[in-house]
């Protein structure tokens, strides 16, 4: 808090105004502070909901940060023959950078926007994730040749240029489709919890490295304190940019699960994550992103939470793989 700007007898907000979250009596000035108690608001991105049809996603500061350095995008659109087409991308701005924020919400924003404009033009989803990639690499590059920020920058050069992680899914003509560069996750849980849940990225990190090369078993490497040192992401100073993508043709209904560290910290593995998805996440995706969000809150909260849920209806047909890659 901070000194009042004027006598708490005297603050009457006027009608309409914003009022504080902590007195409930004194409205908020220009600079995000009460006038009538002094209290600093939360910023809009503290915490941030959306829900659009059967996609929604919730993004929460955590307990230890003092931003949130995570963004997300949910959208629906329709394919060129009329079927729909939904959307979630979830970004984690990289703390060791600068401006991580701004990175986040500028890859989310571009990567959403190149998929609204590639996907109804009949681009195939798998190739549309892979532009909508490198759209949000090109929007966290263009940060860092700011003309003021670029001079800030070359005064500053132990900062690193403005960086982010991404992690998308699009649910499009039966098939799922997964992008991501860095150690944002996505998890696919069935509706039917007697199949198995599944992990469907791999992490661009230090840990998953090790085990990949055969030098560390998994418990080995992510024992180590390098073991969520990034290898992979979005940004001016990022080594040779290789997205990731992946095309599903899951053959029963699930739940899509589209997350930061934040969240898969306190729920690692596929069966912790699915144990922490609410039975009915399915029908109320928005309600079970809050849990999820609240289960991170609950663990510690130690970074920024973010997660999108996208609920993924098909008929049953029968034995096979829950979620085959094509």
């Amino acid at each position: 808090p901070r000194t009042p700007a004027v006598d708490p007898v005297a603050a009457t907000p006027p009608a309409g105004a914003k009022l504080c979250v902590a007195c409930r009596a004194g409205s908020v000035d220009t600079d995000g502070y009460c006038e009538n108690c002094g209290h600093a608001q939360p910023r809009e991105r503290d915490h941030m909901e959306q829900e659009l049809g059967s996609v929604a996603a919730v993004s929460d500061r955590g307990l230890r940060h003092h931003r949130n350095e995570d963004s997300f995008a949910v959208s629906t659109t329709a394919l060129p023959d009329g079927s729909p087409a939904v959307v979630a991308i979830v970004c984690d701005g990289v703390s060791s950078a600068s401006r991580p924020d701004e990175a986040s919400a500028a890859a989310a924003s571009a990567a959403n926007e190149a998929l609204l404009e590639s996907l109804p033009r009949g681009t195939h989803p798998q190739q549309a994730m892979h532009e909508a990639i490198l759209a949000a690499a090109e929007a966290v590059n263009a940060l860092a040749q700011e003309p003021a920020r670029a001079r800030e920058h070359e005064r500053h050069r132990h900062q690193n240029a403005p960086a982010c992680t991404l992690v998308g899914s699009i649910m499009a003509g039966g098939l799922l489709i997964v992008g991501w560069v860095g150690d944002s996750r996505v998890y696919w849980v069935p509706d039917d919890r007697t199949n198995p849940p599944a992990r469907l990225t791999e992490d661009d990190s230090w840990a998953a490295q090790m085990v990949a090369a055969g030098l560390m078993n998994e418990a080995e490497a992510y024992a180590d304190e390098r073991a969520h040192a990034i290898t992979g992401w979005l940004g001016a100073d990022a080594y040779d940019l290789e997205p990731h993508t992946v095309s599903f043709k899951p053959d029963r209904p699930g739940l899509v699960v589209v997350c930061t560290d934040g969240l898969w910290n306190y729920a690692e593995s596929a069966a912790e994550m699915a144990a922490a998805v609410p039975a009915d996440a399915h029908q109320r995706p928005l309600h079970g992103a809050q849990v999820l969000v609240g289960h991170a809150l609950d663990g510690g909260g130690h970074d920024n939470v973010t997660v999108a849920l996208l609920p993924f209806a098909v008929e049953p047909q029968g034995a096979g793989s829950a979620c085959g890659t094509t």
